[in-house]
C-alpha cells in the first residue's frame, strides 16, 4: 500500500510538472490582438452589475402572491421540518431538527403535533382554550386564549414562550408581517430541486433577519425558507422545509383537542424559567373564556 501511494504521488507530481510547463509555454507565445480584444469584450459582458438595495418589483410580486394564497385558505394542513444550528463547545455549530404536523382552520382552530431532536409536544387551540401537552411526561398546561389564531399565537409566546417558525404561514395576513421593516427583496432565479416542483427563489431582508424562500411557481406555496438573524453574533442558520400541503380541506372541530391531553396532570401555563409552584390540579369547571 505504501509503495502504491508513493508511486501515485510520483505520477501526480510529474503530471503537475507537465501541466505547469505547458502553461508557461502558452504564456510565452504572443497573443493575437483579435483574441485579446474578444476576451476583453467577453469579460465586460460577463461583469456583474453592482448590487443596489431596495425592493425589486418581481420579488415583491412573488412574495405577495404566496401570501395571498395562504391568506385565502379557510383551512390548511402541512408538514414543517425545521433544522436549526446551536452553539457547541468545539466551535462549529450542531444541528437539531423538529418535525411538526400542522392543522388549522380559520379563524380559531389550530393543532401542532411536534416530534424531533428532543421531547415531543402537542399544542391545541379551539378558540377558547389553548393547551400545551408533553406526552412523555404526561403533563398538560391549559390557559384561556384569545378568539383568533393570531391572538393565540401571541398569547402562547408571551405567556409560555411557545413559538413556531411557521407562524407567518398561518396568520391572517402573512404579507403584513413579512413587509414590516422590509428593506431588501430581490429575485434569484428558479430551482428544480426543492419540494419536487419548480420554485422561484427570492431573498429578502429587514434590519433583523436575512432570508431566502423557495415558492412554487404553479401553486404559489412556500417550500423552503432559509434564515439568519442579523443580531445573532454567531449568525446561526435556520432552515424550514414545508411539504404535504392541503388547502381548504374539511377538518372536524373535534380535531383540535385531545382527551388524553385533557386527562394529564396539569401544570401552570408559564415559561420554563418561571417558578411553577402554582401548579395545581385542574379546576372543577373550565376557566371562563376571556375575549
Amino acid at each position: 500500500m505504501r509503495k502504491e501511494i508513493l508511486g501515485l504521488k510520483t505520477v501526480v507530481a510529474f503530471s503537475m510538472l507537465l501541466a505547469a510547463s505547458s502553461a508557461v509555454a502558452q504564456q510565452t507565445q504572443p497573443t493575437p490582438k483579435a483574441t485579446t480584444a474578444k476576451s476583453a469584450k467577453q469579460k465586460q459582458e460577463s461583469a456583474v452589475a453592482p448590487y443596489e438595495p431596495g425592493l425589486q418589483p418581481k420579488a415583491i410580486e412573488i412574495l405577495k402572491a404566496a401570501c395571498a394564497r395562504l391568506a385565502a385558505a379557510n383551512s390548511m394542513a402541512f408538514t414543517a421540518v425545521i433544522s436549526y444550528e446551536g452553539p457547541s463547545l468545539l466551535g462549529p455549530p450542531l444541528i437539531y431538527s423538529t418535525k411538526s404536523e400542522v392543522t388549522m382552520r380559520r379563524p380559531d382552530k389550530l393543532k401542532v403535533i411536534t416530534l424531533g431532536d428532543g421531547p415531543p409536544s402537542e399544542f391545541y387551540y379551539d378558540g377558547k382554550l389553548m393547551m400545551a401537552f408533553a406526552p412523555t411526561e404526561n403533563l398538560v398546561a391549559v390557559a384561556d386564549a384569545p378568539p383568533t389564531i393570531d391572538g393565540a399565537l401571541v398569547a402562547a409566546y408571551e405567556t409560555a414562550e411557545i413559538y413556531y417558525p411557521f407562524t407567518d404561514v398561518i396568520v391572517t395576513d402573512p404579507y403584513k408581517d413579512m413587509a414590516d421593516g422590509l428593506t431588501t427583496a430581490f429575485y434569484i432565479g428558479r430551482s428544480q430541486i426543492v419540494g419536487g416542483t419548480t420554485t422561484d427563489m427570492v431573498a429578502f431582508a429587514s434590519k433583523d433577519v436575512f432570508a431566502q424562500v423557495w415558492i412554487g411557481v404553479e401553486d404559489k406555496l412556500p417550500r423552503r425558507l432559509y434564515a439568519v438573524y442579523l443580531n445573532d453574533p454567531a449568525r446561526l442558520r435556520h432552515v424550514m422545509e414545508l411539504s404535504n400541503w392541503e388547502l381548504n380541506k374539511q377538518v372536524p372541530a373535534d380535531a383540535f383537542g385531545s382527551a388524553k391531553a385533557s386527562s394529564a396532570a396539569h401544570i401552570a401555563f408559564k415559561r420554563p424559567d418561571v417558578n411553577t409552584a402554582a401548579n395545581s390540579k385542574p379546576p372543577t369547571a373550565p376557566p371562563a373564556h376571556t375575549p
